[in-house]
């Protein structure tokens, strides 16, 4: 494949990406999907819709993941989730500052980005501490704090870490098959979980899950198997286009931030360039902000008060910071990364939701006394 090839497959890999996270935007506007919102309802109301709607959409995520992988559409082993190098701690401690930071925050990573589509002030000032937080952690000051500590604490295995890998040489069922048959039992159960009861089976509920889930499932079709070039021109090596890991990516809401920061001040230097995470940030903002003019609910919001300002800023910080450790957001880690059945995943799952409670509990905790006894 020549050079012109490539250039347009990865026009072709952007556009892909800006359209389906366009309308990603436009279906979390419409629905309010939202991992803070589905901690956050269990707390305050008792109720467990939008839990089901995010493991819903866990669960159609994983089966997507396991198919394409058994009928050769992408390597399920190509992407940063399958490392052999388990960063247990990093996972637990990074996922549960990010769950505390996000409810701070009044969203997640992807919830800031509809709402700057729907005008909140509040999120461009959490969008432009989040992408300066995770920079730092990935490259600046707070990285050398994270690989020094964190990271330096980890299980070096014998096999990648993602569930299959792990049980095959156990099982003696080869991992293909192993994949297919536990991505279908692990991803049926969430989505028996999110379907148990009748109460949830409206459209809005049905919709917001699938369609996540699908989602997560075409950007795995878009980086693995649209941008996969088996001999780049230029290095005579296997590529994955223009993704900023080099490796298959799914969508993740945290790293981005920090690149698409860089290649707004870095601009003039062409070695910047535009990634399926950057445009993926992009076409979140955009769908979400065209289903909020058409239903006018577009409405400039800003803080309340100098403690609203002091909670969004910590939080922001808290996200960037927890989000890069745990490599990962609630849909980076929450639905990208437990999609592959990678241990680490597995385990920063909870860790999101147990984050997000001790917040919780914080903040009702300046209201009254005792709010978690």
């Amino acid at each position: 494949m020549d050079a012109v090839d490539i250039s347009s497959l990865s026009k072709t890999v952007l556009l892909a990406t800006f359209a389906i996270t366009f309308l990603l935007g436009a279906v979390m506007q419409k629905t309010g999907f939202c991992s803070v919102g589905a901690v956050s309802d269990i707390f305050i109301m008792s109720s467990w819709d939008r839990l089901k709607q995010w493991f819903l959409a866990i669960g159609v995520a994983i089966i997507g993941f396991a198919l394409m992988s058994y009928l050769g559409l992408i390597d399920p082993l190509k992407s940063i989730y399958t490392s052999s190098k388990f960063l247990w701690l990093s996972s637990l401690v990074g996922s549960t500052l990010f769950g505390f930071g996000m409810v701070l925050a009044s969203g997640c990573g992807s919830k800031t980005l509809v709402r700057i589509g729907g005008g909140n002030l509040k999120s461009v000032i959490v969008f432009m501490v989040l992408g300066l937080s995770a920079y730092m952690t990935i490259k600046g000051f707070l990285g050398v704090i994270r690989i020094n500590t964190l990271d330096s604490v980890f299980i070096a295995l014998n096999t990648p870490q993602d569930l299959p890998s792990i049980l095959s040489p156990i099982t003696g069922i080869a991992r293909d098959y192993l994949h297919l048959a536990l991505g279908l039992l692990v991803g049926f159960a969430f989505i028996a979980y999110a379907l148990a009861t009748k109460a949830f089976w409206t459209a809005e509920n049905l919709f917001a899950g699938i369609f996540v889930g699908l989602a997560i499932c075409a950007i795995w079709w878009v980086s693995g198997a649209l941008g996969y070039v088996a001999e780049d021109p230029n290095t005579l090596e296997e590529v994955f286009l223009v993704t900023n890991s080099g490796r298959m990516e799914s969508l993740s809401f945290v790293a981005p931030y920090a690149y698409l920061l860089d290649w707004l001040m870095m601009y003039s230097d062409t070695s910047k360039v535009l990634t399926v995470g950057i445009v993926a940030v992009l076409g979140m903002i955009a769908g979400s902000a065209c289903i909020a003019l058409i239903t006018k609910s577009f409405r400039w919001e800003s803080f309340r008060n100098t403690e609203d300002t002091a909670n969004h800023l910590i939080g922001a910080t808290l996200m960037g910071f927890g989000g890069v450790t745990a490599l990962g957001c609630t849909v980076g880690q929450g639905l990208s990364g437990i999609s592959t059945l990678a241990i680490g995943s597995l385990l920063a799952l909870p860790g999101f939701i147990f984050g997000a409670y001790l917040a919780l509990c914080y903040l009702q905790m300046r209201l009254a006394p005792n709010p978690c006894s």
